[in-house]
């Protein structure tokens, strides 16, 4: 069933909704998370010379923006709960953005990177090449797309008061393959463990550099 101009505007409302009530609660249980796995499959694969300009689409508080902005990098966060948008200020020092993921207003070819960490499942999968897109626009030519996220059966829907996408990766390949992206890496985590425990499917992949 086809999603409406109002049930895509509930599904942002409500998810937004949700990580303003726990933002503290999320800060103190991610903020220590050891993602530099994910970060360091962003920059290894950017072409040129440093420093890159990053955007971390969905930055939450601020942790991998403070992180890119540690190493040297011109970070830019993206974040559509007001709450999170001020704890990535503060944590960073970096400019952040508040924006929705389904009403983005991105500049054309203007970033290295983007790196989506833990986000783009909150894309409806009707949505998902119009959001692609624009994140294609955005990338400079030859320019990296890393994304994180919960894995599944291609299930869609509430959980709680949270909405998402469940990607395999042959769905997610496709998806991103049809986006004009072409695909780099991909990888499960956490690392170490058997597949059944690696709830996380990582993917990187290159804008065209025509």
């Amino acid at each position: 069933m086809r999603l409406g101009r109002q049930d895509l505007q509930t599904i942002s409302a409500r998810t937004i909704v949700h990580y303003e009530a726990s933002a503290d609660e999320f800060w103190a249980a991610t903020r220590d998370h050891d993602v530099a796995e994910n970060r360091a499959a962003l920059l290894e694969h950017v072409e040129g010379e440093a420093p890159f300009t990053i955007l971390d689409l969905g930055c939450g508080p601020g942790r991998d923006l403070a992180a890119f902005a540690a190493l040297g990098h011109v970070a830019i966060g993206l974040e559509g709960a007001a709450r999170f948008v001020t704890m990535a200020r503060a944590h960073s020092g970096c400019e952040v953005w508040q924006q929705d993921f389904l009403a983005l207003a991105l500049p054309d070819a203007c970033f290295d990177g983007v790196f989506a960490n833990a986000s783009l499942f909150h894309v409806p999968r009707q949505e998902l090449p119009r959001v692609l897109g624009e994140l294609y626009a955005t990338l400079k030519p030859g320019g990296v797309l890393f994304c994180s996220n919960p894995r599944g059966d291609d299930q869609e829907g509430w959980q709680r008061e949270r909405y998402g996408v469940y990607h395999r990766l042959e769905t997610w390949r496709a998806c991103l393959t049809a986006a004009r992206f072409t695909e780099l890496a991909h990888y499960y985590r956490p690392p170490g463990v058997a597949r059944e425990h690696q709830p996380w499917l990582a993917t990187v992949w290159r804008k065209s550099a025509a």
